[in-house]
């Protein structure tokens, strides 16, 4: 076999997968660890053939992804899992993943959905909402966000799309205005930090004027 400029390629060894692979991990193995790296998630019931590909070979990933200083997420009653940054202390180590600043009605949104996951399990149902829910939900922070309602529309028409582009907003099938909520939230919202962040909005949007912490999205992306 010869390349375009007339160099020969070797033929692929045996169990390798195309010429020049020094790869060791089969293929389905390999498939997984892309799409953890390619984010935000992976789920069972999004990703039936690749979910239990993990499973199997969890111990293998989670090694292959901290050669790249990265942690693997994993949760295996809710079934989903997905890579974050790996804390590691003082060494100098390279960025892979990058985060997105959270505005305050993106931090609002995420409150809000993972509430509607809280309050879907006890009713053992899937966590769903319209964009018309969301949009009342967020209202009566407006004065805390904006006086300007036409701007403050937008500003919430953003927070639906990013935390749609993140996955933790999944389209239903047939319904423009109508979303699942992601699983994901519950790795990434502890129950005490859900109380906190709740008597925080909470207080803010009676009036009182409080300094909002910043924030950065969970969606993280490879650089």
């Amino acid at each position: 076999m010869s390349s375009p400029d007339g160099d020969s390629i070797p033929e692929p060894a045996a169990g390798n997968l195309y010429p020049g692979d020094a790869g060791e991990l089969p293929l389905e193995t390999r498939r997984a660890l892309v799409h953890l790296l390619a984010g935000p998630s992976l789920e069972a019931r999004r990703h039936p053939k690749l979910w239990p590909v993990l499973v199997r070979d969890e111990i293998v990933i989670r090694r292959h992804l901290a050669e790249l200083f990265l942690d693997l997420v994993m949760d295996a009653d809710q079934k989903v899992a997905f890579t974050r940054q790996a804390d590691v202390g003082e060494i100098d180590s390279p960025m892979l993943l990058r985060r997105s600043p959270l505005t305050f009605l993106d931090s609002i949104l995420l409150l809000y959905l993972r509430q509607c996951l809280t309050q879907a399990d006890t009713k053992g149902e899937r966590a769903v909402v319209s964009v018309d829910e969301i949009q009342e939900h967020l209202s009566v922070y407006q004065a805390a966000a904006s006086t300007d309602r036409a701007g403050f529309a937008k500003r919430v028409h953003a927070s639906i799309e990013k935390m749609k582009k993140s996955n933790m907003l999944q389209k239903i099938r047939a319904s423009e205005d109508r979303f699942e909520v992601s699983p994901t939230l519950k790795l990434l919202f502890s129950a005490e930090e859900i109380q906190a962040l709740t008597k925080l909005f909470d207080r803010m949007a009676a009036g009182e004027a409080i300094a909002v912490p910043s924030s950065e999205a969970p969606d993280e992306e490879t650089e």
